[in-house]
């Protein structure tokens, strides 16, 4: 079993915003295979910090609206 990652995503809503673009299309555009963009949508596997600007400047918004980390200190009460 593959542990989550503490980052989460809103790259498949992104794709979709920008035409429906394909899981294929992103991984070509970015240079890395449709296998690690599954991965990285599922929160499986966390983007080395080029990747994610890589990803950022395709579809187009910046980092933050990507990408997201789960601060543990921000969420204790």
């Amino acid at each position: 079993m593959v542990k989550a990652t503490g980052v989460t995503n809103r790259i498949r809503t992104l794709r979709f915003e920008r035409g429906e673009m394909t899981q294929a299309d992103l991984a070509e555009r970015i240079g890395v295979t449709r296998q690690t963009v599954i991965a990285i949508e599922k929160g499986r596997y966390s983007p080395s910090l080029e990747t994610a600007f890589r990803i950022a400047r395709v579809l187009a918004v910046p980092l933050e609206q990507v990408f997201q980390y789960a601060d543990e200190e921000r969420t204790a009460p």
